[in-house]
């Protein structure tokens, strides 16, 4: 017999305010300082015309599973939404994202990474 799955809620440990966006021209992050961790969760990009390609994630491993990757792929959207670039989503985990996320398609890069 099987048992029923459980969905835990994740919390919100990441707020908008909270993430640091270096941008490079050529290249940049989205980071996010974790409680306890020496180094910052991040995404990084590499810029490639008007698109940017998502080239990375990590997240320290006592902060996984809480969706903090997650918040800094949603402010590239954010971000590309407003200041008009598209996303190449080379690192798995964007990938993933954006297959999960239809609605993220208006700035999913044409070009191959």
């Amino acid at each position: 017999m099987a048992l029923p799955r459980v969905q835990r809620k994740k919390e919100n440990f990441v707020s908008d305010s909270q993430i640091t966006v270096t941008d490079n021209t050529t290249e940049g992050a989205y980071r996010v300082d974790v409680e306890g961790a020496e180094q910052p969760a991040e995404l990084t990009w590499r810029a490639r015309g008007k698109a940017r390609i998502a080239d990375h994630t990590f997240t320290p491993p006592a902060a996984r599973g809480k969706g903090i990757a997650l918040k800094l792929v949603e402010a590239m959207v954010a971000d590309a939404r407003e200041q008009g670039f598209t996303i190449v989503p080379q690192c798995p985990y964007v990938a993933a994202q954006f297959r999960k996320h239809a609605d993220w398609a208006d700035v999913r890069a044409d070009i191959e990474s």
